[in-house]
């Protein structure tokens, strides 16, 4: 009998967990991950903090909610049996005022429904015994927030999928996904071309361009934000022992600047959130003018724009000026000077948005014929990649 043969389009780290997934299974299917660079991982899995998110801000009920727990829990074994850095070095979500400690109660009640284990709230004093450098109102302490690489983790991944039989092809930018029946052909711009009996699409930035050409339909849109970070100076980075986050703006999507310590020991700064003018603009210079057009002529983006201007001005002044961004860490500890900081790798999130302008909050999946698309999977998704894979699975009816 004739094995499926399934294409999965992406390299990153969910593209990854898909294809080691699809190797597991029964019977074993004939898996190919193409993806467009020369090496993989190259985007939003290598160009992250590296945090592995505990469940603390999702919606109850929610796809991120369930994913981001099971995630977690099957993450923390394969570091574990694949000799990964993770290292559980706790994350406190500060409050500095009492309109913030309302928000603070709210991801508390969110994360105790999501079953984030070893919770507590703390005082000023308490909160200083965890963070000695750091002040505020009260904070949510999570203790089994943790920290990897996510980009080793991928690797990891893909190296599992090929020493099962995978096939990983680099270099392969999709330009076409035509049906054939029951059977995708799938076309590359160097004319390279495979045939697939199911195809999973898990691109990342490219994640609405790849679904048009599968024929689904242009909502959800991808719109790029490029988060900017900073980190400290060696000699100040015993001023952060694990993870201090913001308690979020719940109009604005992003967490806000936070201070992670990384597995190497280094200390992140950020990422502040502004508008990017490329799918890949790690720099302010990158611009893409398809990319521009599609944005000035989206009523929903312009909406989005219009409804969160104060917000955006105040991100492109923390972008602009290195002074404004470390007064915002300042808030949280007081210590840190201008000459504490320098700057670090950008990075690029792949930020859904319905045509109305709404952002999309939770994961998103969509099947056309033969193809599954991964419409959005922002942050939780390297935490939650493992699971995501099954569910994936589940959903390509192998049979």
């Amino acid at each position: 009998m004739t094995r499926p043969h399934i294409v999965v389009v992406g390299g990153g780290i969910v593209g990854s967990a898909v294809a080691r997934r699809l190797t597991l299974s029964t019977p074993r299917p004939e898996v190919t991950l193409v993806e467009k660079e020369m090496a993989t991982g190259r985007h939003q899995t290598s160009r992250n903090s590296g945090v592995v998110h505990a469940g603390l801000y999702y919606a109850p009920g929610s796809a991120k909610a369930a994913l981001s727990r099971e995630g977690v829990r099957r993450l923390r074994r394969y570091c574990a049996d694949r000799g990964l850095p993770y290292d559980e070095v706790g994350k406190l979500v500060v409050a500095l005022d009492e309109a913030e400690d309302e928000g603070l109660r709210t991801i508390e009640a969110r994360a105790r429904t999501n079953g984030v284990p070893g919770l507590r709230r703390l005082e000023p004093g308490e909160l200083r015994e965890v963070e000695p450098h750091v002040v505020g109102l009260a904070a949510l302490h999570s203790p089994t927030t943790a920290i990897t690489d996510f980009a080793l983790v991928a690797a990891a991944l893909l190296a599992d999928a090929a020493s099962a039989g995978a096939v990983v092809v680099t270099g392969f930018e999709v330009t076409g996904l035509d049906h054939r029946g029951t059977r995708v052909e799938v076309r590359a711009a160097d004319g390279r071309r495979l045939v697939a009996d199911r195809v999973v699409l898990a691109g990342g930035l490219h994640a609405d361009r790849l679904a048009r050409l599968a024929g689904d339909g242009p909502s959800p849109s991808i719109v790029p934000f490029r988060g900017e970070y900073h980190r400290l100076v060696p000699s100040a980075e015993h001023l952060v022992r694990g993870l201090v986050y913001p308690v979020p703006d719940p109009h604005y999507p992003f967490l806000g600047v936070h201070l992670t310590r990384r597995v190497d020991g280094s200390v992140l700064l950020g990422p502040n959130a502004v508008l990017a003018t490329a799918r890949e603009g790690y720099r302010r210079r990158d611009v893409d003018l398809d990319v521009v057009r599609e944005l000035v002529w989206s009523r929903g983006f312009l909406r989005f724009a219009r409804a969160n201007l104060r917000t955006g001005v105040h991100e492109v002044l923390g972008s602009l000026s290195r002074h404004a961004f470390v007064q915002r860490v300042r808030r949280y500890v007081p210590e840190i000077g201008d000459a504490d900081v320098v700057p670090a790798a950008a990075g690029v999130r792949a930020q859904a948005m319905d045509r109305d302008g709404a952002l999309v909050e939770d994961f998103r999946f969509s099947r056309v014929g033969s193809v599954l698309c991964i419409r959005n999977a922002p942050s939780p998704a390297a935490t939650a990649s493992l699971a995501i894979a099954d569910l994936v699975v589940d959903r390509l009816d192998l049979g």
